[in-house]
């Protein structure tokens, strides 16, 4: 599986982004999507994950701010995030994970935050 993520900006406080990862090979449908985020000199962390069959997780800290889901027929997963702020501004990246915990990531997008 290969990932490409896409969406990341500048933004203000308060705004809004659309990431999006498009996702090469097949039976997409069977893997849990994900989307985690690395800021710097800080380790990456989980932001939220849309299993296979739909159902949605998220960290505390976007809980209510953030959506994610998925395409599957377009092999895409999306995350919506609203109400942005600067502590936000992280590489986000993209990541799939199969049955079998083989995982597989994308390159990261960018996404800044400004006060």
């Amino acid at each position: 599986v290969q990932l490409q993520a896409s969406g990341g900006g500048l933004v203000q406080l308060g705004g809004s982004l659309r990431l999006s990862c498009a996702a090469s090979g097949s039976s997409f449908g069977l893997y849990y999507m994900a989307w985690y985020r690395q800021a710097p000199g800080k380790q990456r962390e989980w932001v939220a994950t849309v299993a296979a069959g739909g159902n949605t997780n998220y960290a505390a800290t976007v809980e209510g701010r953030f959506t994610i889901s998925r395409d599957n027929a377009k092999n895409t997963v999306y995350l919506q995030m609203n109400s942005l702020k600067p502590d936000d501004s992280a590489v986000y990246f993209c990541n799939a994970r199969s049955c079998a915990w083989v995982m597989y990531w994308g390159q990261g997008t960018q996404v800044t935050v400004s006060s």
